[in-house]
């Protein structure tokens, strides 16, 4: 694209390796896995390479979201929206109606808003600079016909470092905190959390004799993400997976309730 990243706002479309700071470096040569479009001129943040959702990810969540919400639902609220990630997977869906991407960060939402006009999406989305909790109580209190996506930040790698992730670690917000804000407005809310998040903690919120949908995404059977589906999500039509493929995204799903909410440590 012509638009010229400003670099003097802290925002980057670094196109050569000797650019890219060292200790990202990682992050470079994963580059085309977060974003297939990436040499089209991506905008990222330096904190971005740490939360943003790996395009194959991203898209396997869409069309989850997609098939198994009710068809009543026609609105999309990404809560922590960042560059995009999540949000432009949902508008390429095209499922919704319409897709609300909240991000609190002027310069992140600025990446969010010219990364969606890569992926010719960004008509689609719809773009809020504000605080979730605040701009959903304030302008979309009234959500029988919507999803709430939220990917939160999680406070850093720790969880990485832990066989069962702690939920009330996470920072800014832990698990408590979010399902009860997002539970005021609606019935459905998808949560992406840490792969070793503990299964005891989301089952706490299961409804009465109900459970929790919980889904991680794989790629050759090794978890790279974990959502908890709350709400009537109907997952009994199973979509067909190309795991035969190397490298496909596959899925692995379990119900939980407060009964049976045991884990083994996500690979």
């Amino acid at each position: 694209m012509d638009e010229v990243a400003p670099e003097k706002e802290g925002i980057h479309e670094w196109l050569d390796g000797d650019q890219f700071p060292e200790h990202l470096q990682k992050y470079w040569f994963q580059r085309k896995k977060i974003w297939d479009r990436y040499d089209e001129g991506i905008w990222m943040t330096e904190d971005a390479w740490f939360g943003v959702t790996p395009e194959p990810v991203a898209n396997k969540i869409a069309a989850h979201v997609a098939e198994s919400t009710p068809a009543s639902k026609d609105i999309l609220i990404d809560a922590f929206a960042g560059v995009g990630g999540n949000a432009i997977a949902f508008a390429r869906s095209g499922r919704w109606k319409q897709v609300f991407a909240i991000e609190k960060d002027a310069k992140t939402i600025k990446c969010g808003k010219h990364n969606a006009k890569i992926y010719g999406v960004d008509k689609k989305i719809v773009w809020v600079t504000g605080d979730c909790f605040n701009i959903i109580s304030r302008r979309y209190n009234n959500l029988d016909n919507s999803v709430i996506f939220a990917s939160p930040p999680w406070g850093g790698t720790d969880y990485l470092d832990e066989k069962i992730f702690d939920l009330s670690k996470m920072q800014p917000y832990g698990l408590d905190k979010l399902y009860s804000e997002f539970s005021k407005y609606s019935k459905h809310i998808v949560l992406y959390l840490p792969r070793t998040s503990d299964l005891n903690q989301i089952a706490k919120y299961a409804p009465k004799d109900g459970k929790v949908e919980v889904a991680h995404y794989c790629v050759t059977g090794a978890s790279k993400a974990l959502c908890a589906y709350y709400g009537d999500f109907d997952f009994g039509q199973e979509e067909p997976e190309a795991a035969q493929d190397e490298g496909a995204m596959e899925i692995e799903k379990q119900s939980v309730g407060e009964e049976n909410s045991s884990q083994t440590a996500a690979s």
